[in-house]
């Protein structure tokens, strides 16, 4: 399986087991379930990257809009790693330096499968639409990028809330476009 894999996909699998390796090793020190949201986090930022790489084989039809949905939904995951920043402190027995790597070998993931996922939509499109209307849509999925991991950050959302919450999702959406000096942060 390793060898079906591409260089870029073997680089990103070592980086994320880089990343899953110092947490089992500071677990297996400490016994302490901190940063145990890791897997979790990693999981969903690896989403959008295999509905991207699903692409490749897709053609203009439901198929391939489907899974560009199924990655603009998830897409704010990976990028979302890098507001796991905010937890990293100080905790003994640990050293500071350890955390810091594993916090910011975490945040790396995040970024580098959001941009692989984002390039590999962009190439899809490209195929199928006009170029300028394919960075303006880079454009836009990168504001509802960081309007996504805005409200998972600060609302608490989930991806799947689309689906399971949409009423109350699209509410507080809509209020924080109604009345923006309510949403300095935003």
């Amino acid at each position: 399986m390793f060898r079906q894999l591409t260089p870029l996909e073997r680089i990103l699998l070592i980086s994320i087991g880089f990343t899953l390796g110092l947490l089992v090793a500071r677990f297996l020190f400490t016994g302490d379930f901190t940063y145990f949201f890791y897997p979790w986090n990693l999981f969903l930022a690896i989403l959008p990257y295999l509905f991207s790489r699903r692409l490749k084989h897709a053609q203009n039809n439901i198929k391939g809009w489907l899974l560009i949905a199924g990655w603009l939904l998830f897409f704010p995951n990976a990028p979302y790693l890098i507001t796991d920043v905010f937890h990293f402190q100080e905790r003994q027995p640990v050293p500071q330096w350890y955390d810091l790597i594993l916090v910011v070998s975490g945040a790396w993931n995040g970024l580098m499968l959001g941009i692989i996922s984002l390039m590999q939509v962009e190439q899809f499109l490209r195929l199928y639409i006009r170029p300028k209307i394919v960075q303006l849509s880079c454009v836009l999925f990168a504001l509802l990028c960081g309007y996504g991991v805005y409200v998972g950050r600060y609302w608490r959302f989930n991806s799947w809330d689309v689906v399971a919450q949409p009423q109350t999702l699209f509410k507080a959406s809509a209020r924080s476009i109604i009345n923006p000096h309510h949403n300095i942060q935003l």
